[in-house]
């Protein structure tokens, strides 16, 4: 195979390495002495990115299409690359892998992969000779933050170095591991932020921050398609990338991940490891270790750059919830790496003018780094993720918890969605195959899912679920705790005696009851459980078909048959008798969404009942199909945005109207029953606009404000409803001290618990109690008119999760969810994020009951 020297002929390489702050086009095109690749040559038979592309690497910002097609190309010209797919964006565009190894690997790439496989699934057969054979496999993931793009741009450049290089140290790393190359982690996002900057580009590109390149509109291109931050959504895994990221990170399960990203403009490079004091606790000293030993390279690379960076600051690893962290707590080395941002081609900073080349070739050079500490460290990788398999099989032994055990038809069936997720994380669940008294507590078989702690995820089966109230150190990059039985409001039973001779069968696949397959011979009407995973979007199903449908406010018995059905507040009442259909047409309709996973109804004869009021009962309150219009734009958290866009659209099948802040002055509110403003700055909106919201609502609108948007409604008297003040004096510090300090004054993400008025529609489908997640100090008083305070901070609130002591103390009565009723209509305000992370799914519950029965307030 002909060769050619890399210095000599790679255009695209040169143009990358030779970048520096404040140098002139000529200069920075000057390849620095001390940076070489001793001994590599690339072969000429391997297309460098710009024969494909069209641009050398950093001239303008690659398209999402353009890289797809790069990397495929790639694929067709090296015998070191194989291209997969793990699943698609919700616009359709692909999520692409590439596995790069040696030729040899690649022949026996599943035996290998099996192998791998070993060191978690049975560690004990692993010897230390058999590490000694073994490939390690490590995954590059790059801008998961589609608008940090330098990443994916230096992915480009690594498949090329991997695809066409040849020398000791690539020899090394193509024989010795399997590398996973995810170059681009959000496809939608990159494609708005690449649209933006290169729509918005002269020529010659400009380096002032004012300038329109280097200020996206609203939404910018961080988040994905829904407008989630993918990565926080390890661990709650609600989005179709996670999903098909996590398969693909469990199919191979690697010993190193990398996590790509930027940062802002006056800063320099950062690297794990993270601020020590904030480990998760969890995770083995022994990983951290290996973390320093890994920095040592990147610090020598980026030394011979003379690039200037820090480690042990700002970033941490306690949220496993983030690409860096999550392998921490799968037997792996999780590493983040964040270059400051240019957002253009070049950038004014405090540091000087920065290139957009500058930002790709140290991330080029951190993947560099990665892959030779990776190749030179391999046995000691291997080994310590065996090892951490083997130790958790020892310490789950020493745990006084033998499993745990989920009701399956508790808690709105939200117990099927939890075992989904812990299924995505490889965590083991299986069926009670016998009844069984815990505590005084009798489980039927077949009635609770069991997850045996005494399991290779032992670790973070714990970090899933476990409640914590105790930290080391009161500040944190993220949030402070995630408990996944509180977020979705599922009670977690704890089982301390052996359950072994009770486990059924091992459940792979999560399996959602609905409707019996079939009915009785119907007769009125039917009811439709309200308590069931899936209810909200059936019953949004049926009145877009035009069906009539009511909820009942209050509980009763119906004959039926030789015995009574009981109905709870929350029930929908379909009448078979319809102005717009026949019987046999509302049966077929109803057959149909029957067949829905999480939907259960129950046809009734009659509508009189035994006790309780009757379904023709004024306590049955009609429902008017929701017609929903979303504040979006500029100065609305657009994070929130898409919480509620997600939650309605893709999960109910609503299709909601978004709308500009802008526009909300001409809007005709008459289109819409429900208003929903989440956090942003209202500010702009005038006293016209407001008059009219308030007329609106006086009309029967349903307002809901979440987060900072209750301030504001209270602040223009939409409703006289008082705030309640948190403390927010620091305490005494010296100067090098007051961030820390003011830090660990903030609430940081914690699970609390409050009382519901389950009488109040919106607490239909809910138990008496609420864990509700808390972020800020913004919190309501009692309201003084009666049946307005859906929910009630309990008297000893914290659940899991750091508060500050003098902010706990105050929390206690105080309001996170209060319903007035105005005129014909109400405002709803929640204080805390209802649906946080889509994941949240016990206060998002409350959420859809304002959202469908605001109107009967």
């Amino acid at each position: 195979m002909q060769q050619r020297s890399h210095w000599l002929t790679t255009s695209t390489l040169v143009f990358v390495l030779g970048f520096g702050y404040g140098s002139s086009a000529e200069e920075s095109r000057t390849i620095r002495p001390d940076f070489q690749f001793a001994g590599v040559e690339y072969s000429a038979e391997i297309p460098v990115p710009e024969a494909v592309l069209g641009h050398r690497i950093g001239e303008r910002h690659t398209r999402p299409d353009q890289i797809l097609e790069y990397v495929e190309k790639l694929a067709e010209a090296s015998d070191r690359i194989a291209v997969g797919s793990h699943g698609e964006t919700y616009e359709g565009r692909r999520l692409l892998h590439a596995i790069v190894t040696s030729p040899e690997n690649h022949l026996r790439l599943e035996s290998l992969r099996q192998a791998n496989l070993a060191l978690s699934e049975s560690p004990n057969a692993v010897s230390d000779d058999t590490i000694e054979a073994m490939p390690a496999v490590l995954y590059l993931g790059y801008s998961i933050h589609g608008d940090e793009a330098s990443g994916t741009e230096a992915a480009l450049l690594t498949l090329y170095h991997l695809a066409a290089g040849s020398g000791d140290l690539v020899d090394l790393i193509l024989d010795t591991c399997i590398v996973i190359v995810e170059p681009m982690m959000n496809p939608d996002g990159r494609n708005r932020f690449v649209s933006w900057a290169n729509a918005n580009r002269g020529r010659v590109a400009s380096s002032d921050p004012a300038d329109r390149e280097h200020n996206q509109p609203w939404p910018g291109g961080r988040a994905n398609h829904y407008l989630f931050d993918l990565n926080r959504d390890y661990i709650p895994a609600q989005l179709w990338e996670s999903q098909g990221r996590l398969a693909l990170f469990h199919h191979w399960r690697p010993q190193f991940q990398a996590d790509f990203h930027e940062m802002g403009s006056n800063s320099t490079f950062f690297f794990q490891p993270g601020v020590p004091s904030r480990n998760n606790p969890n995770t083995p000293e022994r990983t951290y270790a290996l973390t320093r030993e890994i920095a040592s390279f990147h610090a020598k690379m980026l030394d011979s750059l003379g690039a200037l960076y820090f480690t042990e600051e700002t970033f941490d690893d306690f949220y496993y919830g983030k690409g860096a962290s999550y392998p921490d707590i799968n037997g792996a080395v999780g590493i983040l790496f964040e270059q400051a941002s240019t957002k253009s081609l070049s950038r004014e900073t405090a540091n000087g003018v920065m290139d957009f080349t500058l930002t790709i070739r140290n991330q080029f050079a951190a993947s560099l780094s990665s892959l030779e500490a990776i190749a030179r460290l391999r046995t000691k990788l291997l080994r310590n993720q065996r090892d951490f398999y083997r130790e958790a099989e020892t310490l789950a032994q020493a745990d006084s918890i033998s499993a745990y055990l989920f009701e399956k038809e508790a808690n709105g069936q939200r117990a099927y969605t939890l075992m989904e997720i812990l299924r995505r994380h490889r965590i083991r669940v299986f069926e009670l195959d016998r009844g069984i008294t815990i505590e005084g507590r009798e489980f039927e078989p077949g009635s609770a899912f069991v997850v045996p702690t005494r399991q290779p995820q032992s670790r973070l089966l714990k970090a899933l679920v476990n409640r914590v109230t105790s930290f080391d150190n009161p500040i944190f990059y993220d949030i402070s705790t995630w408990t996944l039985p509180l977020a979705l409001g599922v009670e977690a039973v704890v089982a301390e005696q052996d359950l072994s001779q009770v486990l059924g069968r091992e459940i792979t696949e999560i399996e959602i009851p609905g409707s019996p397959s079939t009915f009785t011979p119907p007769g009125v009407a039917y009811l439709m459980d309200w308590n069931t995973l899936n209810a909200p979007r059936a019953l949004y199903e049926m009145q877009r078909r035009g069906l009539a449908t009511s909820v009942m406010t209050r509980s009763g018995q119906l004959a039926a048959g030789d015995g009574e059905t009981a109905f709870q507040p929350g029930t929908i009442v379909i009448p078979r008798s319809q102005p717009t259909f026949s019987n046999e047409q509302v049966d077929r309709i109803i057959e149909e969404i029957a067949a829905w996973p999480g939907v259960r109804f129950e046809p009734v004869p009659t509508g009189l009942t035994a006790s309780g009021p009757d379904l023709g009962s004024p306590s049955g309150k009609r429902l008017a199909r929701p017609s929903v219009a979303l504040i979006t734009g500029t100065g609305i958290r657009s994070i929130e945005v898409g919480e509620v866009w997600f939650e309605l659209n893709e999960r109910q099948g609503i299709p909601l109207s978004l709308i500009d802040l802008q526009d909300l002055s001409q809007l005709d509110l008459t289109r819409y029953n429900v208003l929903i403003l989440v956090s942003g700055n209202y500010r702009s909106v005038g006293d016209a606009t407001v008059a009219s919201l308030k007329s609106w609502v006086g009309r029967g609108g349903t307002l809901i404000a979440v987060r900072s948007a209750v301030r504001w409604l209270i602040e223009k008297e939409l409703l006289p409803e008082r705030l309640r003040a948190l403390p927010s004096d620091l305490p005494p510090a010296r100067w090098v001290d007051v961030d820390e300090k003011r830090r660990a004054q903030e609430i940081p993400g914690s699970i609390l618990e409050a009382q519901l008025d389950s009488t109040h529609p919106l607490a239909f489908g809910l138990g008496a109690t609420l864990s509700v997640f808390r972020d800020s100090d913004l919190l309501l008083e009692p309201s003084d008119l009666g049946g307005t305070t859906v929910a009630v901070y309990s008297s000893e609130p914290l659940l899991s999760g750091y508060v500050p002591d003098n902010k706990l103390k105050m929390l206690p009565g105080g309001v996170p969810i209060l319903a007035r009723p105005s005129g014909r209509g109400a405002v709803i305000l929640f204080t805390d994020n209802p649906n946080f992370r889509a994941f949240w799914f016990a206060t998002a519950r409350v959420f859809l009951n304002a959202v469908f029965f605001g109107q009967v307030l």
